[in-house]
């Protein structure tokens, strides 16, 4: 059965404060004024109000400080605005950290799933026409592939870190709210994003900030892991269509077409900097730094995105080179936003992870 979107008129969405989020946020505000747009987050050190400025006084928006294991909290807020649809975002998400402090990631991604799905449950009961309960995975539930093949909506799960352990572990619920209890529901998985405001813990806006500090560039094991590259405003315009558009209880893969080698990543990176900041060619490339590997680190993803393309009519907008040359002027834009997100307790977190 097709989502009837008509009738989904007040939405929540988790985690709009973060990266993908306010993306999506900013998307949903925009494309649906007769629509109130509800961002629920707590603000942990990736969540940043500054990321929806230019949105935040818009009347069909409303920000909600809360947390998603917070269980009363999340009761009382569904029953006060009984969102007819929830896009959850919401999620502790760097690779890294979790294998610092899995314990962190069961409770944001499996239990304060669980406690929004009880909450949806709970107001609509057996009344589920015109609702929805999107949530957002990640490809990394799949494991890792050899030098061929792509990740389907079909591939098994086989995830190798606790965080993707923990996604993995949401996804699996979230189907069986819906199978038993009827509940209706999208997933979709993505492959890795970048662009504008994302958080400099991850590998493009970390070495961008790397750069234009000359601080080494840390790259893990050979540099030779693969991954596939999707440009966060595209991503939000896919979750906008699967959201609205999609079929109930369908997954959907959503990726860029897009693999690069970590190590041919960092080097495009490097050659794009020199340019934008008149530097010598090559300047930059020397602060490449080869770092100990992480555990349980996959070595390729790849995401095959024909079903949403099929289906839904969904593609990149961009190339990697035209949306790596837009982030890039992001964030040579943006030093205020990058300065205040690199300071206090980022600080230690990079010495910790790094060096």
């Amino acid at each position: 059965m097709m989502f009837n979107q008509l009738r989904n008129n007040v939405i929540l969405i988790t985690g709009g404060a973060g990266f993908i989020g306010s993306h999506v946020v900013r998307r949903f505000v925009n494309q649906y004024p007769n629509k109130h747009i509800y961002n629920l987050d707590s603000l942990t050190y990736a969540g940043n109000l500054e990321n929806l400025k230019d949105i935040e006084t818009a009347p069909n928006y409303t920000f909600v400080k809360g947390d998603i294991t917070d269980v009363a909290f999340i009761e009382d807020l569904f029953k006060s605005y009984r969102f007819t649809g929830v896009v959850h975002l919401a999620a502790e998400s760097h690779v890294d950290r979790s294998i610092t402090d899995p314990v962190s990631f069961v409770m944001t991604n499996v239990v304060g799933t669980v406690n929004l799905l009880n909450a949806f449950k709970s107001i609509w009961k057996d009344d589920f026409k015109g609702k929805r309960f999107y949530h957002v995975s990640t490809d990394e539930v799949y494991g890792s592939l050899g030098e061929s093949g792509l990740f389907t909506e079909t591939t098994s799960y086989d995830p190798n870190s606790p965080y993707s352990a923990s996604k993995a572990s949401s996804d699996h619920f979230v189907r069986a709210y819906g199978e038993t209890y009827g509940m209706p529901y999208v997933i979709s998985n993505c492959s890795n994003n970048y662009g504008p405001n994302h958080f400099p813990e991850k590998l493009i806006p970390l070495f961008i900030n790397n750069i234009i500090n000359e601080k080494p560039l840390p790259v893990y094991g050979d540099g030779n892991y693969t991954r596939d590259w999707l440009y966060v405003i595209d991503h939000a315009v896919a979750i906008d269509l699967a959201f609205h558009t999609g079929k109930n209880g369908e997954t959907y893969n959503i990726g860029g077409f897009n693999e690069w080698k970590n190590i041919d990543l960092v080097q495009l990176l490097c050659s794009l900097m020199d340019k934008k900041l008149n530097r010598p060619t090559g300047k930059s490339a020397h602060l490449i730094t080869y770092v100990k590997d992480r555990p349980g680190h996959d070595l390729r993803y790849a995401i095959d995105a024909s079903k949403i393309n099929q289906e839904l009519g969904w593609k990149p907008s961009v190339t990697f080179e035209e949306g790596l040359e837009k982030t890039i002027d992001w964030y040579l834009g943006n030093q205020e936003w990058l300065d205040q997100v690199t300071s206090g307790d980022y600080q230690e977190y990079y010495i910790k992870q790094y060096t």
